[in-house]
């Protein structure tokens, strides 16, 4: 069981940057993919970006490729997503993931663990 915990959230303006971090419990942070995942009210919940297990391997959805950077620092048991040049469609609320048999994935469904999310708003 892996328990994962989101922080960094906030109240931005656009153009800004945050930088948002998930904290996971346990010893067995790096046999683990981790993905971030985000959702605007009234819409699913849709992929922003995702890490492999011991990090080589890093990829983005398009909506964010070239401002948000994700990374993990497993001797911390933490991934971070760094998001800059905010925009107001950027508003939603921010999850982590962790999939244990995946290496890559930009499913939900291939996720075991969740976290219970950040709230990230944008202002124009």
């Amino acid at each position: 069981q892996v328990q994962l915990v989101e922080s960094g959230g906030g109240l931005v303006q656009a153009g800004g940057s945050l930088r948002l971090s998930c904290a996971a419990s346990g010893r067995t942070f790096s046999t683990y993919a981790m993905g971030w995942f985000r959702q605007a009210p009234g819409k699913e919940r849709e992929f922003v970006g995702g890490i492999s297990k011991i990090g080589g391997r890093i990829y983005y959805a398009d909506s964010v490729k070239g401002r948000f950077t994700i990374s993990r620092d497993n001797a911390k048991n933490t991934v971070y997503l760094q998001m800059n040049s905010l925009k107001p469609e950027d508003t939603a609320v921010y999850y982590c993931a962790a999939g244990r048999v995946i290496n890559r994935s930009s499913r939900s469904d291939d996720y075991d663990y969740w976290g219970q999310g950040t709230q990230v708003t944008v202002s124009s």
